[in-house]
């Protein structure tokens, strides 16, 4: 559990709501501890206790003849925590938006029942903002090792037992969001996909053998994936393709949200140095860092990688004009510049930057920023390679 007197201060700020926010972020990732920071004197409807959900599943208008009781405070929003467990509530909520122009902050951990369900999803009336496990720009100096092992969710980070509550919280995803809310048909069989799609975590996806170690068909490993997509636990980016000269592969990639959790579901114990799963640990931290930052910041740039079809890659390419390479080494040479130095052929990418694990001093190389990853996140969150 996150202690009482642990704060950290998130870049996600919404205190200056000019618009209602659909707050959407995976379990335990900070959505209401946020809220309370910011809104303490807020009116809360959380559809998680059981006498709020029942209450206003029976008669959903209660919602407004609640407010329209109290009086409408336009300087502080309502909130509905998990909004996804009863989107009928969205018709009051557009309602009271219209009628008295409102604010809500809505909640959630899955769009798909929104979605799915064909739910009013405001009409433009509120925005969109992701929430993320903790950066580095949020903690400060990071402990590179706790947090290539066990992630960097809130509950987990402070926790004095990290592994014991990840395996609780992987446990909790399958029963609350899949099993619960009735995603899927046969949990056994989803959790066979998820272990097995872990084990490809910051790997090219190969449907097929997942289908076949997880004995689920082809067909349904496709929906699954899209169930990790939409319930914001992985995704899988796809590769650049917008190269000049060579052709690519047409493979996505999957990264999980967040590395603890993806350890914790393929069976990793430990990730120790100078082991492949060191440097797949870093390349998906890296990733989780880019992500977040890509968000937070509104950069609507797309996130992709580049790897041709004659093996060479680079890791992550946002855009057409910023290229990032991640290696597991203490001091980079030359052979490991050969992709970043083959993609500038690609397009007119203004930087090139290779993160490296280590203390030396950064340079520059045939035009590559050479950076140890200490480096990279100072300049990544202050703002250096904003568009």
């Amino acid at each position: 559990m996150l202690p009482l007197l642990v704060y950290v201060s998130r870049r996600v700020s919404l205190q200056d709501l000019s618009r209602s926010v659909f707050l959407f972020g995976p379990r335990q990732t900070g959505k209401t501890t946020l809220l309370k920071q910011q809104f303490p004197a807020a009116r809360w409807y959380n559809l998680l206790e059981t006498d709020v959900f029942f209450r206003l599943s029976a008669r959903p208008r209660t919602i407004r003849d609640e407010i329209a009781a109290v009086g409408v405070d336009r300087q502080s929003p309502v909130i509905i925590d998990e909004i996804q467990k009863l989107p009928v509530l969205l018709d009051e909520v557009q309602l009271l938006i219209d009628r008295y122009n409102l604010p809500f902050v809505l909640t959630g951990s899955s769009a798909r029942k929104l979605v799915r369900s064909g739910s009013n999803l405001l009409g433009g009336r509120a925005r969109v903002r992701r929430l993320f496990p903790l950066t580095s720009s949020e903690l400060g100096e990071i402990d590179l090792e706790r947090a290539l092992r066990f992630g960097t969710l809130p509950g987990i980070w402070f926790s004095d037992d990290p592994a014991d509550d990840l395996a609780a919280y992987c446990g909790t995803y399958l029963q609350q969001e899949i099993q619960q809310e009735g995603i899927v048909r046969r949990i056994d069989a989803f959790a066979r996909f998820l272990r097995t799609a872990a084990t490809m975590n910051a790997e090219l996806v190969n449907y097929e053998a997942v289908a076949s170690d997880a004995a689920v068909p082809a067909r349904t490993v496709r929906e699954y994936f899209e169930v990790l997509s939409d319930t914001l636990i992985a995704e899988v980016i796809v590769p650049f393709r917008r190269g000049a000269k060579r052709k690519a592969i047409s493979t996505g990639k999957l990264f999980f949200f967040d590395v603890g959790v993806a350890n914790t579901l393929r069976g990793v114990r430990t990730v120790e140095r100078a082991t492949d799963g060191w440097g797949k640990a870093l390349e998906h931290f890296v990733y989780t860092e880019l992500r977040a930052w890509l968000s937070y910041t509104r950069d609507d740039r797309p996130l992709t990688f580049w790897r041709t079809r004659h093996g060479q890659e680079v890791d992550f390419v946002i855009g057409d004009d910023l290229a990032v390479e991640v290696k597991a080494h203490a001091n980079p040479g030359n052979r490991h510049l050969t992709g970043l130095r083959a993609i500038a052929e690609e397009g007119p990418f203004r930087h090139r930057i290779l993160v490296y694990d280590g203390d030396v001093p950064p340079r520059i190389a045939h035009g590559i920023d050479i950076l140890p990853l200490r480096e990279f996140l100072e300049r990544l969150w202050g703002g250096v390679w904003q568009p």
